[in-house]
């Protein structure tokens, strides 16, 4: 019997969501893992953890023998490209395994695979672009320790920062100040310092205070609303530059622009973005791992 079966996976920072999807593009079989991204656990954890999750996707569906018939896998991964690259020439019994950056899905999603870019924000943040002649660029996406603007870790620090001026007495009084002491249970800004100074996982502590922030600004908190729309306008004015780049004399308003991930999407901030740019934003109402599932339908 001819192998039929195709295997997608995004993987992020947060979260590793993988499809087993049939001949006709029918998912039969999903699973989910912690993120992957090695950058955030390390090289032999994201590759202990991808291989885990591809044995538990198979411990699903009803089909005999499954990994004889997989034909394609195709891995949306966060993190270095040429580890990812590495680890897919190593997967055996997974049929033709192709290694990608986890930008391909949702920029799928914004262009239908034909010309155009996407924002994207998540953990972290890049922008993704196909540009008329086919090829595929990449802006920003450099790690939370350089830039990443508008994404959690961005969103977050800003936040905490805002919060801990609030304490300090020199900033206007918010929700992120009352929220952070809330958090680390006292008010005194030196002892949040020193925690988050001590913190094994800091990132993951700044990140999470990011939903707080957000929360707060889509519930009209002005200060809120600042951080958030100042750390996702900069990753806005690097799309733009990216189009002016190449698309060269084409209009903004002619090149389809998407917006991906709960942070753009929200209806305050895609509104006020779209007031500062030419760009027809499309905020994107699919998960990205729709756009892995049309990649595997799209390839034969």
């Amino acid at each position: 019997m001819p192998s039929s079966y195709r295997i997608g996976v995004d993987g992020g920072g947060t979260k590793t969501e993988l499809i087993l999807i049939d001949q006709r593009g029918k998912i039969v079989a999903r699973h989910t893992a912690p993120g992957c991204n090695p950058s955030v656990i390390g090289p032999e954890n994201a590759r202990e953890l991808l291989v885990n999750a591809l044995n538990e996707l198979f411990s699903a569906p009803k089909i005999e023998n499954p990994k004889s018939k997989i034909s394609r896998t195709l891995l949306c991964m966060a993190g270095s490209p040429v580890f990812w690259r590495e680890v897919s020439a190593t997967l055996a019994g997974y049929g033709q395994v192709e290694a990608v950056t986890d930008a391909m899905p949702v920029l799928e999603l914004a262009t239908d695979g034909g010309a155009g870019l996407v924002l994207h924000a998540g953990t972290g943040s890049f922008v993704a672009l196909r540009s008329n002649d086919g090829s595929v660029r990449y802006s920003g996406g450099l790690g939370w320790r350089i830039g990443d603007p508008g994404s959690a870790q961005d969103i977050g620090r800003r936040g905490i920062a805002h919060a801990l001026a609030e304490l300090q007495g020199w900033a206007a009084p918010s929700h992120l100040g009352a929220a952070l002491s809330d958090i680390f249970h006292t008010t005194e800004p030196s002892a949040i310092t020193s925690a988050l100074h001590r913190d094994e996982e800091p990132n993951r502590r700044i990140g999470a205070f990011a939903a707080r922030v957000s929360k707060f600004a889509a519930a009209g908190d002005s200060s809120a609303r600042d951080i958030v729309l100042s750390s996702a306008s900069e990753l806005l004015a690097c799309a733009e530059a990216s189009a002016r780049t190449y698309f060269g004399t084409q209009s903004l308003d002619t090149i389809a622009a998407g917006l991906s991930g709960p942070i753009l999407t929200q209806p305050f901030l895609a509104s006020a973005l779209q007031a500062r740019t030419s760009l027809l934003l499309k905020p994107l109402t699919e998960p990205p791992i729709e756009g892995v599932r049309r990649l595997l339908l799209r390839t034969s």
